[in-house]
């Protein structure tokens, strides 16, 4: 701006002394028009990811409905294939400088049959419809570590459980069936980590714990998985993932509900980043 006001008074005084007959002043530019700055264009932030997932799940652990005893369900991943009756399955996750928003989402209905008791002359059957929701907020922690980011989490995770089981004992021409729901809500705390290898691949893990008495008794979920960016918009991944839940309630009233299963198996996601 001072260089604005000395052209424009070196203009004047020359102007004035064109006015006053002295050659040479004719010569002197005129004034540079000053344009208006341009407007500052402002980006957001927020980066989002949605993610869309099959989670190839095996079953492990007892379950126990009203006044039947609570009984082992071991379902490998192929039993649950072929009395796999539906799933829906996506995350969802949203950043801005250094906070992590997470969502994730499970429902899925499993059955199984097997074989119990004594010489496995007695049969169980066992059909679960789960809700497993959770969501979670983290923050970005400044380790100084060359693409490697590690968030910590703390969330809340509400499961909605259905159980139907049916045992036929051995040698009583009978069959007794239960059937329950149970929802709840547990508190977790967790961890995020990403470690971008290059500009195509990267790993992703993710682990948290809760309950704590709470909802369940213990609650857990781990993800470890690898992926490729094949476009800045599109990546693909392959993982394992598992989730455990340890919970009881018991009313006193015939309306026990006992349910301690580990499910766990392979994964595979389609995610679009924008």
């Amino acid at each position: 701006m001072s260089r604005l006001r000395a052209h424009v008074g070196t203009a004047t005084l020359f102007a004035a002394l064109l006015a006053a007959g002295i050659a040479g002043a004719a010569d002197m530019p005129s004034p540079v028009a000053v344009k208006a700055p341009a407007p500052v264009v402002t980006t957001s932030d927020w980066r989002f990811q949605a993610t869309l997932y099959g989670w190839l799940t095996a079953v492990d652990g007892d379950v126990g409905v009203r006044d039947l005893p609570t009984s082992p369900v071991n379902a490998s991943i192929g039993d649950v294939l072929e009395n796999f009756d539906g799933a829906l399955m996506g995350s969802f996750m949203a950043t801005n400088g250094n906070w992590l928003f997470l969502g994730d989402l499970v429902v899925a209905k499993l059955s199984h049959g097997q074989n119990v008791g004594l010489y496995g002359a007695s049969r169980l059957d066992a059909e679960l419809d789960e809700v497993i929701a959770t969501a979670a907020v983290g923050y970005w922690l400044p380790l100084g570590i060359r693409n490697v980011d590690i968030a910590v989490t703390g969330g809340l995770r509400y499961v909605d459980l259905s159980a139907e089981l049916s045992l036929t004992p051995a040698l009583l021409p009978v069959t007794l069936s239960r059937s329950q729901s149970e929802s709840w809500v547990d508190p977790t705390i967790g961890l995020v980590a990403n470690w971008k290898i290059d500009e195509k691949w990267f790993v992703n893990a993710v682990a948290d714990i809760g309950g704590f008495g709470v909802g369940s008794k213990l609650s857990s979920t781990g993800y470890l998985g690898v992926g490729y960016m094949w476009t800045p918009s599109l990546s693909t991944a392959i993982g394992y993932r598992y989730l455990y839940e340890d919970y009881e309630n018991s009313n006193g009233n015939g309306g026990s509900f006992r349910y301690n299963t580990t499910m766990h198996g392979p994964t595979v996601s389609l995610a679009w980043h924008f």
